[in-house]
């Protein structure tokens, strides 16, 4: 079991700064991957930023240039920098763990998910 609590979420200006933050624990040796998504109107959810257990990142093409995710290992825990956002990166944004799921079947793909937190954008 993975339990994810995110926070960092606010009320910011078009063209401010955020930081959310996800902090993992249990089962942390389980997990391949880590993200953030976030679910536009009228859209399904989509990957905002990820980044592996080797470091590669990937990034939404809509966030790129403005986004930054990375992780510290010794505090289990992903950030998300959000720099000179806009009203439509309003959203909740959820953190997301990629793992292996040890089952009497052998090992699975599991997602788990947090709670969520809010951002929102004012023009």
């Amino acid at each position: 079991q993975v339990q994810l609590v995110e926070s960092g979420g606010g009320l910011v200006q078009a063209g401010g700064s955020l930081r959310l933050s996800c902090a993992a624990s249990g089962s942390i040796f389980s997990i391949n991957a880590m993200g953030w998504y976030r679910r536009p109107p009228g859209k399904e959810r989509e990957l905002v930023a990820s980044i592996t257990t080797t470091g590669r990142t990937n990034y939404a093409d809509s966030v790129k240039g403005r986004f930054t995710i990375s992780r510290d290992d010794a505090k289990n825990t992903v950030y998300l920098e959000m720099n000179n956002l806009k009203p439509e990166d309003t959203d909740v944004y959820y953190c997301n763990a990629d793992s292996t799921l040890m089952t009497t079947y052998g090992p699975r793909p599991h997602d788990y998910w947090g709670q969520g937190t809010q951002v929102t954008v004012s023009s």
